[in-house]
């Protein structure tokens, strides 16, 4: 891996419009190129719009899913790379070959390749399949790049397979904060009048987003993600209003000792842009541990303990 400047973003989706969410990407794409970004992650499904799908019907879901890479999102985000020579990605919902829909995210490479991640861990309705495969890809920018969207972050088998397969960069999109979690001591929606006054009183407002509803619930577990496997995380999200829920923004690059190096506390949109320091990958702890590993001790890893359950039951408590 060489050097690289990258962005990240937050930004409100409108669900179900295409349109304004691809303006919103444009507008951020351009803002990057006039910083010579080379990288930039946008948030999951924020082409297409997040919480609102799980309310749909099935009808409704494939009206809004599109085929990678001949659907009009992938071209334009395409035509957008090639355009500012910048690695492009964002979430969308992907109708499959096989018939099937997926959380998606796609990332849009200059020479005109792509990258397809279809979330391992979906929970966003009924109709909504989850993928089977790791995503990791090299990038004319010279580092490999690997996705894991949203609660994909969570299991931490995830993030040791992708940096196994050589990811330098995680790519993590996501629609997080201000979700009622089952947990106890989990996540716990953000009051929506809060954000209503966030501009008459923006200290009540940063308390929210940056507190345990939001930040807080990140820096219990993200850091680890990044300084546990030696790669730069990108953490990109939603702000604001999701449906019935608030999202709380963060965007953030992480750095692979753990450590943020550049992020948004704003409660609005916003990217972060910041420049990636190639040279503390090789002797990051998480690097010198993977080196490290037993291999023939992890077997167990792999072996069904008979308390799997699906995501949706996981997530919800069903």
């Amino acid at each position: 891996m060489r050097d690289v400047r990258v962005a990240t973003v937050q930004f409100q989706h409108e669900p179900g419009d295409k349109s304004y969410n691809l303006g919103r990407v444009r507008h951020f794409v351009s803002e990057a190129a006039e910083s010579r970004v080379e990288i930039i992650a946008f948030p999951e499904m924020c082409l297409t719009g997040y919480w609102h799908v799980r309310k749909l019907t099935r009808e409704g879901v494939e009206a809004l899913a599109e085929r990678v890479p001949d659907g009009p999102s992938t071209q334009e985000l395409l035509r957008l790379s090639c355009d500012h020579s910048m690695t492009i990605g964002a979430g969308l919902i992907e109708r499959g070959d096989d018939g099937k829909l997926y959380n998606a995210y796609v990332v849009a490479m200059p020479d005109g390749r792509w990258a397809l991640h279809r979330k391992l861990h979906a929970f966003e309705g009924p109709f909504i399949s989850s993928g089977d495969t790791y995503t990791v890809f090299d990038t004319p920018q010279g580092c490999r790049v690997g996705v894991l969207i949203c609660y994909d972050n969570n299991i931490i088998e995830n993030g040791r397979a992708t940096a196994l397969l050589g990811a330098e960069i995680l790519l993590a999109p996501h629609q997080t904060g201000g979700t009622n979690s089952v947990s106890p001591h989990g996540m716990k929606p953000v009051d929506p009048a809060i954000w209503a006054r966030r501009k008459k009183d923006p200290a009540a407002c940063e308390a929210e987003i940056c507190g345990p509803k939001g930040r807080g619930w990140l820096m219990r577990w993200l850091p680890s993600r990044a300084h546990d496997n030696g790669m730069f995380l990108l953490f990109s999200n939603g702000i604001g209003l999701d449906d019935d829920e608030i999202r709380t923004g963060n965007a953030m690059v992480l750095d692979p000792y753990g450590e943020i190096i550049a992020e948004s506390r704003a409660a609005s949109d916003a990217m972060v842009v910041v420049d990636l320091d190639a040279s503390l990958l090789e002797m990051s702890s998480g690097r010198r541990w993977l080196r490290a590993r037993r291999p023939e001790l992890y077997g167990s890893l792999a072996v069904p303990t008979g308390k799997e359950q699906d995501t949706r039951r996981v997530r919800f408590g069903e």
